[in-house]
């Protein structure tokens, strides 16, 4: 049953986020809210809602080491493997300069990230300040893509369906990714016990691999569209969010203790290895390429590390 759980978690949680961000850019272009402002607030939210919906779900069951793991081990997929695959099947090329700024914000937070759990718990505070730091983030993001396209005359596109059908798609999707986390954490929390591995492990590697499917459908159809900034600003934007909105909001929500020595010591320094890789190989940033060697190198890093985690 733990498997089924599982299956059952990872199809409502990919249908209802594919379904959320359908429906908000619905609601956005009722409301004459632009595509660029939709792009950096409503996808980025929506890819990341699973995560959100399975760390507050693991926090209230009481298995926190799920809750943070799922993040850490999202933020690692992200990169290894989600980027990794993408690049295997079509070389990314760099050719935003923006993609710095974005990059050292993620850093910056995956580095808050790593003070904040070192007296063991994520509270109140430090919840409260990812939740600020996101906030400056967007409003500097909105801030200067609206400054830089002011002139480019573009326009709302009319909304496909009416305004309470966009309304309902957006509850209706609401609805399922609360299920989806319910049923998602539900077969995690089975199989950790089945197996005889610990929340963290099953956080990080299955529920991780789970939450960031949103992410790879988004990535690789940015790809094969031409769309490369896309498919790396994705990926950057998802893991901003997965650490200041996510954990922030669950932090907030119901303080989280990090208990697990590993998630210290080793998980949040893989994560900024993986973050400092990406940058490596996205040099130089105004002319780079993120080639299928590079893919593969990060792919099967990725590969490796899960392997550690279960021996």
């Amino acid at each position: 049953m733990a498997l089924i759980w599982l299956l059952i978690g990872f199809v409502t949680l990919f249908i209802s986020g594919n379904w959320l961000v359908k429906g908000s850019v619905e609601l956005s272009r009722h409301f004459k809210i632009s595509t660029l402002v939709i792009g950096l607030t409503v996808v980025a939210f929506g890819t990341s809602a699973p995560e959100l919906f399975v760390s507050i779900k693991a926090a209230y069951n009481g298995v926190p080491d799920l809750a943070v793991g799922n993040i850490v081990g999202s933020n690692i997929a992200n990169i290894g493997l989600i980027l990794g695959l993408v690049a295997m099947m079509m070389p990314i090329p760099i050719r935003n300069r923006n993609i710095r700024f974005d990059w050292g914000v993620m850093m910056l937070s995956t580095i808050l990230l790593i003070l904040f759990i070192q007296n063991g718990v994520l509270g109140l505070w430090e919840g409260l300040t990812f939740l600020v730091a996101l906030g400056l983030y967007l409003f500097w993001s909105l801030y200067q893509s609206r400054r830089k396209h002011s002139q480019s005359g573009e326009t709302i596109l009319k909304p496909s369906y009416p305004l309470y059908l966009a309304i309902l798609v957006v509850v209706i999707s609401v609805t399922g990714l609360y299920f989806g986390a319910e049923w998602l954490v539900k077969g995690a929390v089975e199989l950790a016990e089945r197996w005889g591995v610990s929340d963290r492990v099953i956080g990080i590697s299955i529920v991780a691999f789970g939450t960031s499917i949103p992410e790879l459908a988004t990535s690789v159809i940015a790809i094969f569209k031409k769309e490369n900034d896309i498919s790396v600003g994705n990926i950057v934007g998802s893991n901003i969010f997965n650490i200041w909105a996510v954990l922030g909001a669950t932090a907030v929500i119901r303080p989280l203790p990090v208990t697990n020595a590993h998630v210290l010591t080793a998980d949040i320094l893989w994560s900024a290895a993986f973050a400092i890789l990406l940058l490596l190989f996205m040099l130089p940033l105004s002319n780079g390429n993120i080639t299928r060697t590079k893919g593969a190198f990060m792919f099967f890093l990725y590969i490796a590390y899960i392997y550690l985690l279960f021996r």
